[in-house]
């Protein structure tokens, strides 16, 4: 079996050389031509075959680069951690896997659009069209779309496994005896980077979606408990007091997002409608807030860092050679809280 020293003499450097470069030591300052002799030598020589390889890919990861397309602007990222989440997912696990993240583009930043067909690979993270996406990075295989309503069926995707998480949510409001059950959600936006617009397509929540379906095969969906409203506190807390001007209210609701939800126990608080003996509240993301809410929020934990985690190593796999896409659809989980807290089978 061939050494250190044989590689070292063949290849005209020190042996300490020789190691440092099969050991993919990055700060060594050596030429590439350098070092792509040194691996070809140890190749023809049988050096450690197994390992040799190993090393190989490690150091051709580190020179894979790639980009991410965000949708969210910065501010979006403060006011909701769901988007801050997602990226540190992905940040952390690129870094562990030797994937240097090069460019982070905003998608609602005009001035930042620019070509990106020179990477080896992009994350899309929020709806935004694949065409136009395309118009920016060429290499459709090489793409994984994150938190897209609608991904195309030839790239990876990874969403939320929001019909599970609904199927969750009233099944749990169904088992404390709740039949009177309202929805605050908001819309879904697939958004364009080519037109003035910016907006070309509005499609119903997923979340939303999937609340109706199942509402409707028990036939207790009602059109008048389901809200509309912007993402926001702001959006949450209007939409709640449109809700409780109603007639007949709901004894339940729904809230699409914990943000949301924030403002729908305030409009409840400032209307006198006790939380949960008059109505139980559920919201969606479980962000640090709502453990220390009062009454704490009962939510839907969504894993978004694992959802970042899991859009990279799909990058990964498709920059080694995956060729069929992948959709992946990551589980969340209902923590239940005081803010739902009542069985009303046993209060009646």
């Amino acid at each position: 079996m061939a050494t250190i020293k044989q590689i070292a003499q063949e290849a005209g450097v020190s042996a300490a050389t020789v190691s440092r470069v099969l050991n993919n030591d990055m700060t060594l300052s050596v030429g590439e031509e350098t070092r792509s002799r040194i691996f070809s030598i140890a190749e023809q020589l049988q050096y450690k075959p197994s390992r040799l390889r190993r090393m190989k890919k490690e150091e051709l990861l580190s020179r894979q680069q790639v980009g991410l397309l965000m949708w969210s602007s910065i501010e979006d990222e403060h006011n909701d951690p769901y988007f801050s989440s997602i990226r540190k997912g992905i940040e952390t696990r690129c870094e562990e896997l030797g994937l240097s993240i090069v460019k982070v583009l905003r998608g609602n930043a005009r001035a930042e659009w620019q070509s990106l067909h020179e990477l080896d690979g992009l994350i899309v993270v929020g709806s935004i069209n694949d065409q136009d996406v395309n118009s920016l990075y060429a290499h459709r295989d090489r793409i994984v779309f994150l938190n897209h309503s609608t991904p195309p069926h030839d790239c990876d995707s990874v969403n939320l496994h929001f019909e599970q998480a609904m199927k969750d949510v009233l099944g749990h409001l169904f088992t404390l005896g709740h039949t009177r059950i309202a929805l605050i959600g908001g819309e879904e936006r697939v958004h364009s980077l080519g037109q003035q617009t910016q907006q070309v397509q509005v499609i119903l929540d997923p979340r939303s979606y999937h609340f109706e379906l199942l509402m409707q095969e028990r036939d207790l969906y009602r059109p008048e408990f389901a809200i509309t409203a912007d993402w926001s506190t702001g959006g949450g807390y209007d939409a709640m007091n449109r809700l409780l001007d109603q007639a007949e209210l709901p004894t339940a609701c729904f809230v699409a997002s914990d943000p949301m939800a924030v403002g729908a126990l305030r409009a409840l608080h400032e209307r006198g409608v006790s939380v949960p003996e008059e109505m139980a509240v559920i919201g969606f993301d479980d962000i640090e807030l709502s453990a220390y809410l009062n009454p704490p929020l009962t939510t839907v934990r969504a894993h978004t860092e694992q959802m970042g985690r899991t859009a990279a190593q799909l990058l990964l796999e498709r920059i080694e050679g995956r060729e069929a896409a992948v959709h992946v659809r990551v589980n969340t989980t209902l923590m239940v809280r005081e803010s739902c807290g009542h069985d009303l089978t046993k209060l009646h």
